[in-house]
This record gives structure tokens, C-alpha cells and sequence, in this order.
């Protein structure tokens, strides 16, 4: 199954791209990531497009510490509402903790194991994957990230005490040391930042208890993630559809495939691309055609119908009235969720 990540993780690539030679939309291309992942900071793809966009971009351009540069210029904005609930902890140790339990939301294949020793306390990272271990950018990436996010929470002159990655050393270890501000030790059994017990007492000046309540029961609501092909693209077809730019090929992109994969996998659930795109089309045309000002072509357009008379059809086999007798108050028996209408199909 295809892990996802927002696309915020791509912010920083094509100022960092270009500052070693690589022109950033070629090098997207290459591995068929939408560029709208540059304006876009919410929609998913898939994370073994941006594994292969880091590999890559660091075999072309010769920056073996290419990871650690993307996660040198990011920060908690880059993880969004686990950010905000990051920064609103009252310890660094809550801090932790906290993104610990909700890294999940940002990036459905990466988790933090933080375990407390009486000196130590241990925060390995583990991303999950097709290989038996991920590759190297995306380890330096994420470790990195973990890395420059406590730090923010202490200031720029905490160091852990050390830092522990699994693959061989690097040409340059002087980079890594010089990152970490520690002893950095290669081969060794996992990826993984330790620091003081002390560090996790640490208190956060800036931090709002309330604030932290509230934001922890939103994104409770929205924590679980999608786990099969139907849910996930169930996801991508509502987030394009809102950016009006919406077809099977699109979805592709962000999940990293063929259509036909697509497909396939919808149709051993059961399912159809034609079925997800007439549910959230239902559930989106609702919610335009409330404002009487919008002009009924520019919804059909948003929504990837051919022309506004094309739109009409499908409403009225959809619900059952015309848009004009909808917004006048008619609610016919609708269809069930998820069938598609003859004008869809």
C-alpha cells in the first residue's frame, strides 16, 4: 500500500535544488510528482516519489547531504496542525510526545519510538517501506527534521547528546557533526537522537495549555489516516477536485502509478474512479452552488465537467431536481452515497 506525506515536506526543494545546479520541476518530472506540490502545501502524494526525488536529486547534483539540507531550512510549519500542536506543549518532553503520537498525520509511514531511561532518553526513527530500511536522504531528511524541531523548542544552542544512524559513514562526516552539533555514530543499529533526561523538563515559554487542548481534540478527529487504495484515493480526488483540477491521471501522479493500477486495486474493492469522483463531486457542488453569486459555469468547470450544460444533466440524474429548483428549496429523495449517476457513468 502507498504511504502518504504532504507535500509541505517539499517547501524548501526548489530553493535548495537550485542551490546545487538541479533545475527542481526537471528533476519532478523525472520521478512524476505534480509541481502544484510547490503551491500546495496539503496534498498527499506518495512517499516513494519523494524517496526517489531525494535519491536522485543527491546522485545528480553530488550533495550527499542533500536530506540534511532540505531539513536544515524547514521547521514545525512544515508538519502543519502537528506543528502547532508541537509548539503549544508546556515541556519539551510533552513536545515530544506529542509529535510522537501524531507524526502519523504528516506522513502515514514514519513513526517515533521515545523511550525515557533514568540519563537517557532515546527518539528512533523508523520509516516503513518497501526495503528493508529506507534510503539514506529520507532517513537524513526526517532525522534531521526531528533534529531542528527540538532544537527550536530549546533555541539554536542545544545539541543532543548523540546521534546514531544506521548506514555507512559519508564521504564528508564533518557535515554531519557540524549539523547535529554531537558525535554522530555510523553503522551503527538504528536511526535514532538521544538527549538528557533533563532536556524533556524543560519548559516551553510560548506554549498555551488551552490552545494545546483545543488543537489536540482537532486533530484527534482527523488523525486516522486513509489505509486502503479506496480511502487514499478518496483523499486526493477531494483535495484536487477543491483545486478544480481533478482526473484519473492526476491521482496517478500523486500516488506515484499507472492508471490502470488505480483501477485495478479500486476494482478489487469494489469500487470505481467513476464512483469516488461522483461522490465528492455530490458532496462539493452542494456546498458551491449555496453562494448564489458563483457562476454556474466556473463550478462546472472546478468540478471537470465538459461544459455547464454537462454539469446540469449530472445534478439533476444525481438529485433528482436542477440546481435552480435546489437553491429554491427542493429536496427529492437523494441517491445513495457512492453510486454513480447514468450522467457520471
Amino acid at each position: 500500500m502507498t504511504d502518504l506525506i504532504r507535500s509541505a515536506g517539499l517547501s524548501y526543494y526548489p530553493e535548495v535544488a537550485r542551490s546545487v545546479g538541479l533545475d527542481p520541476r526537471q528533476m519532478m518530472r523525472k520521478v512524476r510528482l505534480p509541481l502544484a506540490c510547490f503551491d500546495k502545501p496539503d496534498i498527499p502524494i506518495a512517499v516513494t516519489g519523494l524517496r526517489r526525488l531525494l535519491e536522485l536529486s543527491a546522485e545528480a547534483s553530488g550533495a550527499e547531504d542533500f536530506g540534511l539540507r532540505l531539513a536544515e531550512r524547514g521547521g514545525l510549519t512544515n508538519f502543519g496542525a502537528v506543528g502547532l500542536i508541537v509548539r503549544e506543549q508546556a515541556t519539551v518532553g510533552e513536545a515530544i510526545e506529542a509529535f510522537s503520537r501524531f507524526i502519523h498525520i504528516h506522513h502515514d509511514g514514519m513513526r517515533l519510538d521515545v523511550a525515557r531511561g533514568k540519563q537517557t532518553v532515546t527518539v528512533t526513527l523508523h520509516l516503513r517501506g518497501r526495503q528493508p530500511t529506507a534510503p539514506r536522504q529520507s532517513i537524513d531528511m526526517a532525522l534531521g527534521s526531528v533534529h531542528r524541531i527540538i532544537q527550536s523548542l530549546f533555541g539554536s544552542d542545544w545539541r543532543p547528546q548523540e546521534v546514531h544512524l544506521h548506514y555507512a559513514p559519508p564521504h564528508d562526516r564533518k557535515r554531519y557533526r557540524e549539523f547535529f552539533g554531537c558525535r554522530v555514530t555510523f553503522n551503527a543499529k538504528e536511526d535514532a537522537i538521544l538527549l538528557s533526561t533533563h532536556d524533556m523538563e524543560r519548559r516551553i515559554p510560548s506554549a498555551h495549555p488551552l490552545i494545546a487542548s483545543y488543537l489536540r481534540k482537532r486533530i484527534e478527529a482527523i488523525e486516522n489516516r486513509p489505509a486502503g487504495w479506496e480511502e487514499k484515493v478518496d483523499e486526493v480526488v477531494r483535495l484536487l477536485l477543491t483545486g478544480g483540477d481533478c482526473t484519473v491521471e492526476r491521482v496517478a501522479e500523486h500516488l506515484v502509478c499507472s492508471r490502470r493500477t488505480i483501477h485495478r486495486h479500486l476494482a478489487e474493492a469494489g469500487t470505481s474512479f467513476s464512483a469516488i469522483l461522483d461522490a465528492q463531486r455530490a458532496d462539493l457542488v452542494i456546498q458551491l452552488i449555496e453562494d448564489p453569486d458563483r457562476p454556474l459555469a466556473d463550478i462546472a468547470a472546478q468540478l471537470g465537467f465538459s461544459a455547464q450544460s454537462a454539469m446540469a444533466r449530472w445534478f439533476r440524474g444525481r438529485f433528482g431536481c436542477t440546481i435552480t429548483e435546489w437553491r429554491k428549496g427542493v429536496r427529492p429523495p437523494a441517491k445513495p452515497a457512492g453510486v454513480p449517476s447514468a450522467a457520471a457513468a
